[in-house]
């Protein structure tokens, strides 16, 4: 009826949801799992509900589905179940909204956004036969569980679908507890890697998969191999995956490494607030530059606005010095942006040490006071010439750099409520989610080489560093001056 091609785990998952109260599905990225949750929620609001021999219906069907945000229903949970009702053509009801509506109003599907200031809706949610469904089910608050929880009597099922992005919480406890039927979609397993074709148009696909292998994954020896470790075989060779590989593809929980700079789950949050929150230039700009050098293929500008990143741009250099390029960019910059009525004038931080000095100092030439230069091997103080701290007052810095990338763990950190937003880019994810630190003997933070950094990347943490200058004290150039003439430089 539905007219569906489902592959053997999706069809593992619609039979789970037939026969077991609770099935949990973590997957990786475009796996299928929101649209095989579509399927379940379709077959569960047709195949349940019971007549009489009058025609009056004894046991009636309600359908929830719900998601951290409106966008999240309207993109992604409306359009998968919309598609499936309108192919099969001979269902009951109609498409009204985010709901299939039928004759009876104690017969129904809707699709509505969780929120844990109205638990009020779930709690009068009763049917002889209910299914709940919850996508990007790490999102979701606790008391919104909580209250479907009080709704899994009689005939009820509960189905949630999640990328695994965070170790804690609801989602991430099913698929550990009893009483749950766990399921994990792993990208390697996909129909269309395996069998290196798109023949299920949407999935994800072999191109993809093999890129993220070579990137995100380091080859190692078979007696190395550690299945906990989400080791796999790809081709003949043998991987081990980073964090990123381990959530986006297979669908595996990260480590719990207490020595990274930044979680993942920290960053998909920024990711998230960026496509609801608005820009507010109250603050004003703060550009920061990092310049490609000999080898590197792009420098890196990222526009913050306080909590908000604006965008990433990246030019390109082919690996060739094009110092007065990016000073012409930046100089632009600068004075557009004083030109358009913002309250406080732009800044712009540039990385000086290599490539970036010379980009500095054509804006010192050509007289913009508003750039400063970024040092990240000089000593973490303040104007008072104080150690500079973290945003608790506990921890110091070996240097600039670690005080700088501390920096932006502290904005990321939900922990603080800045609120951060960051337009989606999977390159920034990857770099921040590799940073490590470490207490040096002197009980000072360091962040470890960027050459180590670049082994495993295989790239430099380009797009990370750029947001990083954007913390720099600005009040550099003055004290600079002033502890030059007091004799200490």
């Amino acid at each position: 009826m539905l007219q569906v091609r489902l592959d053997k785990e999706q069809e593992a998952i619609l039979k789970s949801v037939q026969h077991n109260k609770k099935t949990t599905v973590a997957s990786g990225t475009a796996r299928g799992k929101d649209f095989v949750s579509a399927v379940a929620a379709l077959c569960f609001l047709y195949l349940t509900p019971k007549w009489d021999g009058k025609g009056e219906m004894t046991e009636n069907t309600k359908v929830a589905l719900t998601a951290p945000t409106d966008r999240q229903i309207e993109n992604i949970m409306v359009p998968e179940f919309s598609r499936l009702f309108q192919r099969a053509k001979y269902l009951p009801g109609r498409l009204v909204g985010h709901d299939i509506r039928t004759g009876n109003k104690e017969w129904f599907l809707t699709g509505f956004k969780a929120d844990d200031k109205n638990t009020e809706a779930w709690s009068g949610f009763h049917a002889v036969h209910t299914m709940f469904v919850v996508t990007e089910a790490s999102g979701i608050p606790e008391l919104v569980y909580n209250a479907i929880e009080g709704n899994l009597q009689g005939e009820s099922r509960f189905l949630i679908v999640f990328n695994p992005n965070i170790t804690t919480g609801y989602a991430a406890a099913s698929q550990r507890k009893p009483g749950w039927n766990k399921f994990r979609l792993d990208s390697l397993n996909a129909p269309n890697v395996l069998n290196k074709n798109n023949d299920i148009p949407g999935q994800v696909d072999y191109d993809w998969v093999k890129d993220k292998v070579v990137n995100w994954c380091t080859i190692i020896d078979k007696k190395d191999f550690l299945v906990e470790e989400g080791d796999f075989e790809f081709e003949g060779v043998m991987y081990r995956p980073n964090d990123l590989f381990r959530v986006k593809v297979r669908g595996m929980f990260p480590r719990v490494s207490e020595d990274t700079l930044i979680p993942s789950e920290w960053v998909e949050l920024a990711f998230e607030r960026h496509k609801t929150q608005k820009v507010n230039k109250s603050k004003g700009l703060r550009l920061g530059v990092d310049v490609a050098g000999m080898g590197r293929d792009s420098s890196v500008f990222c526009y913050r606005y306080d909590n908000y990143v604006e965008n990433f741009r990246s030019i390109q250099s082919a690996g060739k010095a094009n110092h007065m390029e990016i000073a012409g960019i930046v100089a632009h910059d600068i004075s557009y942006r004083k030109t358009i009525n913002e309250p406080i004038g732009p800044k712009a931080f540039i990385d000086t040490i290599g490539e970036g000095a010379g980009v500095f100092s054509r804006l010192e030439e050509q007289g913009f006071k508003t750039a400063f230069s970024c040092k990240y091997s000089e000593a973490a103080r303040d104007h008072y010439d104080k150690d500079l701290k973290d945003i608790t007052g506990q921890y110091d810095f070996a240097n600039m750099r670690a005080y700088l990338f501390w920096s932006v763990r502290d904005w990321l950190n939900p922990v603080n409520k800045m609120n951060p937003a960051l337009p989606y880019d999977e390159q920034f994810l990857e770099e921040a989610t590799e940073i490590k630190w470490k207490f040096q003997s002197n009980g000072k933070l360091i962040i470890e080489p960027k050459e180590d950094i670049k082994a495993r990347l295989k790239r430099s943490t380009d797009k990370f560093d750029a947001l990083a200058n954007t913390f720099y004290p600005e009040y550099e150039r003055t004290v600079s001056k002033l502890r030059q003439q007091l004799g200490y430089i």
